[in-house]
């Protein structure tokens, strides 16, 4: 899909937009086109800024975080983050096969965080409203109420970059381009 919406620059964005954009590049060293569609709307990608440093802030571990998100990215259909979280995923030293996994929906090797996935899976399909069953099974694997919670956070964040690269037709980054999510079965 061709890119439906703008994507800004520093200099070309709303001024609300500005400092935040500045604030993404100096994190992560460059500004993803996800950051440069939602600087049309300054209050989205604040939202979207806050919230994904807030994630980061939670008590799941780099890897579990990467669960939560490459999980909602492939059951919402975003073939821009999937393979941005791909690459964070390796980052966060996540074994090669569970990687692959999470880009197919599949399960991963690791039982606690497989049990993470699963419940991540059902609060998405039953829109917050899991199984009795899967919520206990969540805390049966060591998972607390804090991370429950932590979990819907998780979810809020790839709400904002899912759909909104959905509707926006945001391009793929030249760093992810290699991980595309074309071709894969």
């Amino acid at each position: 899909m061709p890119a439906l919406f703008p994507q800004h620059d520093i200099e070309s964005a709303p001024a609300a937009a500005q400092p935040l954009l500045e604030e993404v590049k100096a994190d992560f060293g460059m500004i993803p086109n996800l950051e440069r569609t939602l600087a049309s709307a300054p209050a989205a990608l604040e939202g979207y800024v806050r919230l994904w440093a807030l994630f980061d802030q939670t008590s799941f571990t780099p890897i579990e975080r990467q669960v939560v998100y490459q999980t909602a990215n492939f059951l919402n259909g975003c073939t821009y983050c999937i393979p941005w979280h791909t690459l964070l995923s390796q980052k966060a030293g996540m074994c090669d096969e569970d990687v692959q996994a999470l880009r197919e929906g599949k399960p991963l090797s690791d039982e606690k965080l497989e049990v993470l996935r699963i419940f991540t899976t059902r609060m998405v399909e039953s829109r917050g409203h899991p199984p009795e069953e899967e919520l206990d099974a969540f805390f049966a694997a060591g998972y607390t109420d804090v991370q429950a919670m932590e979990v819907v956070l998780g979810l809020a964040t790839k709400v904002i970059s899912n759909y909104t690269n959905g509707i926006a037709g945001t391009p793929l980054d030249a760093q992810v381009r290699h991980l595309s999510v074309e071709g894969d079965g």
